[in-house]
């Protein structure tokens, strides 16, 4: 489930940023569902990455703040 995450942050030509942000609430929801005692390692590790690909590939130095529609 993550590397698919990564790679359609990487590389789906059709990806908006509204949808990375889902697909990377979506993808920690699950883990959290899946793998309770991941969560927080997937928090200190994982989604910074996912945040980072999402940040690079817009072009942006920081992510909006809020809730994620």
């Amino acid at each position: 489930m993550l590397d698919v995450t990564r790679k359609t942050l990487e590389k789906d030509p059709d990806l908006l940023l509204c949808e990375g942000l889902r697909l990377i609430e979506a993808t920690r929801k699950a883990v959290g569902r899946l793998a309770p005692e991941a969560i927080e390692a997937f928090e200190d590790k994982e989604l910074p990455c996912l945040r980072s690909i999402l940040m690079e590939r817009f072009g942006l130095s920081e992510l909006p703040d809020g809730p994620i529609n």
